[in-house]
């Protein structure tokens, strides 16, 4: 890891992974962004895993904002009912950053829902930013996810330091 690489994450809840979205997931003729591009729009329709809703949403924010600056800089989050969307700039190695990320989650999340067990799926996905205007794509895709979505509470789903 170069210090300071940007990078866009999604994530998914482990209840959300069902047999349609592992079909996606070995798909061997696309690349892994346009499969994964369709594995979020499976997601935004489905209603497997949507655990992420109401509360949550807070919880998720303010969990992620507190691992600035020790371990990211978040540029911009999208909370969707069964996975989410990070653009974050790393202050770790990527995989202590995940560990700290779905760790944290996973005792408050499951602590306010009342449950108990894996939340999130093992994977996740990450693709280095390459430029600007990559950056700005994955910014505006992050950002209107929820819209695209149509769900009510879009608004609070989203943060980014940029309008």
């Amino acid at each position: 890891m170069k210090p300071d690489t940007y990078q866009f994450i999604t994530f998914r809840t482990k209840d959300s992974v069902d047999n349609y979205l592992l079909q996606l997931k070995d798909k061997n003729h696309c690349s892994e962004t346009k499969k994964q591009m369709e594995i979020d729009e499976y997601l935004d329709k489905s209603t497997a895993g949507k655990l992420l809703n109401g509360d949550v949403i807070a919880i998720i924010h303010d969990y992620v904002k507190s691992l600035e600056p020790k371990f990211i800089k978040l540029i911009c989050i999208s909370i969707m009912p069964n996975h989410i969307h990070l653009l974050i700039q790393q202050k770790q190695k990527l995989d202590k950053i995940m560990q700290s990320i779905k760790g944290g989650l996973s005792f408050q999340i499951n602590k306010q829902l009342n449950r108990k067990g894996a939340l999130w799926d093992s994977n996740y996905f990450d693709k280095v930013i390459r430029n600007e205007k990559h950056f700005e794509i994955t910014y505006k895709y992050i950002k209107y996810n929820a819209v695209k979505a149509n769900l009510k509470d879009a608004n609070r789903r989203f943060y980014g330091i940029y309008e």
